[in-house]
């Protein structure tokens, strides 16, 4: 287990799965706070559902943690918008980064993302991941159930064995459509990418636009980069 004596398996007494399924975006959210702050730790990606998952949670409690995984291959709108989000809720988003791309390039030779895009997927974000979560004992994502087969079935909030503490996915339940009403109606800030057809929004080099995750390492038998599973 990584976190400490807060972090266990089993659900609060007189709470279980069909009541967290029952729950809320903004009430899954209230409850992680208040069950696991400050040992709590907000995923951004700069993706729309970041940033809606941003403005709930800081509308609960204004000291929620976030943290992002900087590959140094973000698009330019991607960084333009993680600037935008902290100006609008004046705060200062915590950033892990693998080694630096030419040290990438020494260790693995130039271009990995074409080559291996598991291998750099894991030096740049699994292994940044890892150390991000390493001192909590929940952390929060933007997953839903319909990006993609793979995320069809993802629970709400569970224990993630493969890091060892609690996940909470407060927008598995959401469409697309509920996403961009919740922008609209509370004016949030999100990526200009989306605008352009990018559904899923990675690194330049393995992203390009398309539904769901279909514009994700084009070219690849791969649609997911190791965070999730």
């Amino acid at each position: 287990m990584s976190g400490g004596a807060t972090a266990a398996r089993e659900l609060p007494a007189g709470l279980d799965a069909a009541s967290v399924e029952q729950m809320s975006a903004e009430q899954l959210l209230a409850f992680v706070i208040e069950q696991f702050h400050p040992r709590l730790y907000v995923a951004c990606s700069f993706q729309k559902e970041a940033s809606v998952i941003m403005d709930i949670a800081l509308r609960i409690s204004p000291e929620v943690r976030f943290f992002t995984l900087d590959t140094g291959l973000l698009f330019p709108e991607t960084y333009h918008t993680w600037r935008r989000l902290e100006q609008r809720y004046g705060i200062a988003i915590d950033v892990y980064q693998g080694p630096s791309l030419a040290r990438q390039a020494v260790l693995h030779g130039d271009k990995l993302w074409e080559r291996d895009p598991d291998a750099c997927c894991g030096l740049r974000k699994v292994a940044p991941l890892k150390q991000a979560l390493a001192r909590v004992d929940c952390w929060v994502t933007g997953i839903r159930r319909d990006q993609s087969p793979t995320r069809a079935n993802t629970p709400k909030l569970h224990w993630d064995e493969r890091h060892g503490l609690w996940k909470a996915n407060p927008l598995a339940d959401w469409s697309d459509k509920d996403v961009w009403r919740y922008i609209a109606a509370h004016e949030v800030p999100y990526n200009p990418l989306h605008d352009r057809g990018y559904e899923s929004i990675g690194c330049t080099h393995c992203t390009r636009p398309g539904s769901g995750r279909e514009g994700r390492w084009y070219g690849h038998a791969k649609t997911e980069c190791g965070l999730h599973g």
